[in-house]
């Protein structure tokens, strides 16, 4: 069996002090623990820094990065909050990054079973698991194992540096940018769905109610080039989730209203371009009954 490769994490958290400890407590009882893990306080001021320095005395490998309060609220914050920990690790020698948020929590073999599937496949440029939580989770009729959720990314070095890291967009979809750049590197991705992490804060609506929190997945799927056919089927498959037909109206909504005032996407006409290639190829073989093997899918928040 191949030795582990040595990884560094690094969190992102913004008022994150009702979930974080739960990350805090699992990464600690790791049976293989990172070189150092950053935690980055993105202007936090609800007690978050505070839960972290509990457990910064006993774990020095464990360091805790405060950055000024913003007033606004962003997918590019998280991106810079992510660069500001990313610096602190440039000197270490690691093998492999992940990019953890602070409101999942997991079991104590986590990091162990994705660095082995990474050491054991030279290929594979980024790993993750599926994940649960009480609002929504992945349907795996639909969704392809190539994607990896934005919860925890696990991304070899050589990759991440490849792709150039995280793209700071406000709107969002940073993950999915990542893990189709990945695809077009020529990396392999993959969501290994025999252990799972528990998410503990409903999707997508840290900053809003359901209906706001779809229709902005919409204004996503039309800034990361999804195929009109592809959003339509995609439409559909949402009416048939909570909340019911609304949901997938305020999904087609926010592609339509991006559509129609030609908002700028924040990624490349070749990234656009390959997103549709796999989109449509993996309708094809949905229509043929064949197994699905390509990026999105029509339950994924993409």
């Amino acid at each position: 069996m191949p030795p582990l490769p040595k990884y560094v994490l690094i969190t992102p958290a913004r008022n994150e002090a009702r979930y974080i400890e739960l990350t805090v407590k699992s990464v600690v009882a790791q049976t293989a623990r990172p070189v150092k893990w950053v935690i980055v306080s993105d202007g936090s001021t609800d007690g978050t820094d505070q839960i972290v320095c509990k457990y910064t005395t006993d774990n020095p490998w464990i360091e805790l990065v405060q950055l000024p309060e913003r007033s606004e609220r962003h997918f590019a914050g998280k991106v810079d909050a992510f660069n500001a920990g990313y610096s602190r690790v440039s000197s270490l020698d690691y093998d492999v990054i992940a990019s953890l948020d602070g409101d999942i929590s997991f079991d104590e073999e986590y990091f162990s079973y994705l660095l082995q599937r990474l050491a054991e496949d030279p290929a594979l440029g980024l790993v993750g698991t599926p994940f649960k939580d009480d609002s929504e989770s992945y349907d795996y009729r639909f969704v392809s194992i190539e994607h990896v959720s934005g919860a925890c990314q696990v991304f070899r070095r050589q990759c991440f540096e490849q792709i150039g890291g995280y793209v700071p967009v406000k709107g969002g979809g940073i993950d999915h940018i990542a893990v189709i750049s990945a695809r077009m590197s020529g990396w392999k991705t993959r969501t290994f769905t025999d252990t799972v992490c528990q998410h503990h804060r409903p999707i997508g609506t840290a900053q809003s109610g359901t209906l706001t929190a779809k229709f902005r997945v919409g204004v996503k799927d039309y800034a990361l080039g999804n195929h009109p056919v592809w959003e339509l089927f995609r439409t559909a498959y949402q009416m048939t989730k909570w909340p019911f037909v609304v949901g997938g109206l305020a999904l087609a909504g926010g592609y339509v209203w991006s559509l129609i005032r030609r908002v700028k996407r924040p990624v490349s006409r070749e990234l656009v371009a390959f997103h549709r290639q796999e989109q449509m190829r993996r309708l094809r073989r949905l229509f043929r009954g064949g197994r699905v093997s390509s990026q999105q899918s029509l339950a994924a928040s993409s």
